[in-house]
């Protein structure tokens, strides 16, 4: 797919303008502003915010990229047991899901707002449920 450079240049330049207004509704221009509130984030930030096309700033690159999905927050629906569940919504028998296959992350102990390495602790619980639960049914 060919990249559509007048497209491109609009969506920079409505970025742009955007750092101009105080009051601006761009969602990731209010999350960087409201981050570097934080004395943390005014150290370490290597780039503080700043117009895309200003020539002070460099040339423009392309970059190509590949997305992959790390994380869908969701999985396999389980019961409290670690069942796995059909479409009827009753446990598939001899079907368990743990960690983030069993869907914990979207909805459970950390939501959307997880951290890397914050889902080890779902992964153990779910997975010793679902092993406690193998070993009952055996």
């Amino acid at each position: 797919m060919r990249l559509d450079f007048t497209n491109v240049e609009r969506e920079i330049r409505a970025r742009d303008r955007e750092l101009d207004n105080g009051f601006s509704k761009d969602a990731q221009i209010n999350a960087i502003r409201q981050a570097r509130h934080y004395r943390g984030d005014r150290l370490i930030r290597v780039a503080s915010p700043h117009k895309l096309l200003d020539p002070k700033n460099g040339p423009l690159i392309a970059v190509k990229l590949h997305i992959l999905t790390r994380k869908s927050l969701g999985g396999i629906e389980t019961d409290l047991s670690a069942r796995a569940l059909g479409a009827d919504g009753q446990p598939i028998p001899g079907l368990y899901a743990a960690g983030e296959a069993s869907g914990f992350g979207g909805g459970g102990m950390h939501g959307y707002r997880s951290l890397e390495g914050t889902f080890l602790g779902g992964c153990l619980f779910t997975g010793r449920t679902a092993g406690s639960a193998v070993a009952a049914a055996l």
